[in-house]
């Protein structure tokens, strides 16, 4: 696979809701300049960023209610695409002045954008989250990091269960991580890398989280679906009641983490993500630390994940696998195939 393909007919996250407003916002995604800016009704809209006259940017224009400006010579452009003034020779616009849109959809407080052929942008395809409006579930604010690293690196990394016990010492790793054996479910367009690790200590992120003292039964339970969704659920029950292959025993405590990656570029990728508890959702404290803890791993998995990035743009020998890299090399291939079969 060329570093820089990448799926086109699939939905991306480009952002929180609340990162658009009522202004030109400029962001490059999948390699292509794109411009956001939110109508007077609210409804977003995204457009190439760049004038057809000569390429300025129309994010160094100016926003006039539902219009764009270019900067440049005054062409005018809606929020379809189409050129709706040329002020340098009214009542001449010309045929070919018209710019591509993108079909954006606003859920579950984020903004996905489909890059590829309109006319398949279903917003049936966007991931269901099952419990999101279950009242019985908590909820962390949603986070946002850029990571200066091809996005396939981060999806590695969420595909591996073991890189916690060096990462993430002080928060997600714990007894078991380094070394139980992994189990690879793949099902479509999903992977799963998975494993229970029965009768340890809670790590010092979940100690605290957990309804009982004593060990625990822990899964790891590490997904990734196309294009680059990762779904990492951790499950702990009290030892000796946890469940056995993808069985989650009653009364557990579950929290998923939801991470949607989008390609910057080869070099660049936004990561943004929340977390889904299935008890105490009133517990804003609560949230606010498992958002924090969070935060703080997902910080030291960017300076290991940035500085492989570079490593392995320029490497003096070849790179070897590991037996905990099969997960990640198979959801390569998933990519891989997409993207042949998207021709």
């Amino acid at each position: 696979m060329q570093p820089d393909s990448f799926i086109r007919n699939t939905w991306y996250v480009a952002g929180r809701a609340g990162d658009f407003g009522a202004q030109l916002t400029p962001l490059t995604l999948l390699g292509e300049a794109v411009v956001f800016f939110r109508r007077p009704d609210g409804s977003l809209a995204a457009l190439e960023d760049a004038c057809p006259h000569r390429k300025l940017p129309l994010s160094m224009g100016r926003l006039e209610g539902d219009r764009v400006v270019c900067g440049y010579h005054g062409l005018t452009f809606d929020g379809s695409g189409t050129c709706v003034a040329a002020p340098t020779q009214e009542g001449a616009v010309p045929k070919r002045a018209r710019v591509a849109s993108y079909p954006v959809v606003e859920r579950y407080g984020l903004v996905w954008i489909w890059m590829g052929a309109q006319g398949a942008a279903d917003p049936g395809l966007i991931l269901d989250i099952p419990e999101y409006d279950n009242p019985g579930w908590g909820k962390t604010a949603l986070g946002a990091l850029p990571i200066d690293c091809h996005y396939l690196w981060i999806a590695d990394n969420l595909l591996d269960p073991s890189h916690v016990a060096w990462v993430h010492v002080t928060s997600f790793a714990g007894a078991g991580t380094d070394n139980q054996p992994l189990e690879i479910t793949e099902e479509g367009e999903r992977l799963v890398v998975w494993r229970w690790i029965h009768d340890r200590p809670a790590p010092p992120y979940y100690a605290p989280l957990l309804g009982w003292r004593g060990n625990s039964d822990r899964k790891q339970h590490y997904e990734c679906r196309l294009p680059g969704i990762a779904i990492n659920m951790s499950v702990y029950a009290p030892a000796g009641s946890g469940g056995q292959g993808h069985d989650i025993p009653p009364g557990a405590f579950i929290n998923i983490s939801y991470n949607f990656l989008t390609p910057v570029d080869q070099d660049r990728s936004l990561y943004f993500w929340f977390q889904h508890r299935n008890s105490r959702p009133e517990d804003a404290e609560m949230s606010e630390r498992m958002f924090a803890g969070a935060t703080m791993a997902f910080n030291e998995d960017k300076a290991v994940l940035e500085a492989v990035h570079r490593g392995m743009k320029a490497p003096r020998n070849p790179a070897l696998n590991l037996g905990l890299d099969a997960g990640a090399l198979r959801f390569r291939r998933m990519v891989e195939r997409r993207i042949a079969a998207e021709g």
